[in-house]
């Protein structure tokens, strides 16, 4: 792969884009050794990797993340081409293959100059958005490329967190809207029109929560601001109010460190209690089907449901629809008018409003108020 001499007009002056995600094993020997790049630090023993790998084991030894990463790469291809923009496309992972290192030599190797970074997080904290911008950091310093002011070679401008773009919002919007069918085909209209919509994000530590303020707003805030718009659309397109609520899963760490509730399970539980018999599952925090989807929503709390005697159906991820899609490159644009120096529009749902890019200084640390020394690129210094 080659890079364009000269970058087209509408992305100048982007010669390429790192699709930058986390990564997962593509068959049982990979489980491991994955795990101990996701822990790596932590000193967590084999023995219990192998426990956690449990999850993977189950599904054959594979994510599904790293074939919807194509897909995604894919898609986005297109709508590039659609809109007559050739504008290369390399992926690279946190924790495994390609991996980070391998991305950057790919895009220094064929030339490229400035890069724009999409990734596969929507929302804003230190495991969504800080960690990524960390990991160029440090991989850049380990190929040598590491300035004081940031990328020695290809330069790498990250867009902003996109949990309240348009895109994002209305491909949520129309898979909400799907299952709300799909529940009326499997359980009655009656169900249907009756049953609660609970979204699902991935649970974080809650001083990571309190850090997460810096950015604009906190992890669950942003969350809740898009659920609210979420709930009202499909409502409107439903023809009556959705009762929501918003949940959590895939809680890690020891049982003494404080962690976003509920829990997904806890709540079917606390529903059905109260006479709650049926319940769309909205996976409003992740952007595709990977493990944590697969495994705590499909597996788990599915299984909940039934146990409870609740009608359930879990709403599809955005994936590869075409809003979220087509938002994605109007990100990508928005990226470059703002490199540019461009005055820019930048749509946003909700009450929150665009999120910067750069990001803040001291944007979602992992702890609140604790500066971890560790350079972060897509800021409006190193180590801030």
């Amino acid at each position: 792969m080659s890079m364009s001499t000269v970058p087209a007009p509408a992305v100048r002056p982007y010669d390429a884009l790192l699709l930058f995600s986390f990564g997962g094993p593509n068959k049982p020997e990979d489980v491991v050794p994955f795990l101990r790049n996701v822990t790596a630090g932590k000193g967590i023993p084999d023995a219990r990797l192998e426990e956690v790998g449990e999850h993977y084991y189950g599904f054959g030894g594979k994510s599904p993340i790293n074939e919807q990463n194509l897909a995604l790469k894919a898609a986005l291809e297109d709508e590039l081409a659609a809109r007559g923009i050739d504008l290369p496309i390399v992926w690279g992972n946190r924790n495994w293959a390609p991996y980070t290192k391998d991305a950057l030599e790919e895009l220094k190797a064929a030339g490229a100059q400035r890069a724009v970074v999409l990734v596969t997080s929507a929302y804003s904290s230190y495991s969504g958005c800080r960690q990524y911008r960390e990991n160029l950091a440090l991989t850049l310093d380990e190929l040598g490329d590491l300035g004081p002011e940031g990328s020695t070679s290809v330069q790498l401008d990250k867009v902003r967190s996109y949990f309240n773009h348009p895109g994002f919002a209305r491909a949520n919007v129309d898979a909400v809207v799907d299952a709300y069918r799909a529940l009326a085909a499997k359980a009655g209209t009656e169900a249907a029109s009756a049953a609660d919509l609970v979204f699902v994000t991935h649970s974080i530590p809650e001083t990571m929560e309190a850090a997460s303020v810096v950015s604009g707003a906190t992890y669950s805030s942003q969350h809740l601001d898009l659920a609210a718009v979420v709930a009202e659309q499909v409502g409107a397109e439903l023809g009556h109010e959705v009762p929501w609520t918003l949940a959590y899963c895939s809680r890690s760490g020891p049982p003494s460190q404080p962690w976003l509730e509920p829990d997904v399970n806890d709540l079917l539980r606390d529903m059905a209690a109260d006479g709650r018999t049926s319940v769309v599952l909205s996976p409003i925090g992740f952007i595709s089907d990977h493990m944590e989807v697969a495994y705590d929503l499909d597996t788990e709390a599915l299984a909940t449901a039934a146990e409870l005697g609740m009608s359930a159906v879990r709403a599809g991820t955005v994936s590869t629809r075409a809003p979220f899609v087509a938002g994605l490159v109007d990100l990508v644009l928005e990226r470059a008018a703002i490199a540019r120096g461009d005055d820019v529009e930048q749509p946003a749902v909700g009450t929150l409003g665009a999120f910067p890019s750069p990001c803040r200084p001291g944007c979602c640390r992992r702890r609140d108020g604790e500066d971890s020394g560790v350079p972060a690129l897509c800021s409006t210094g190193l180590t801030t």
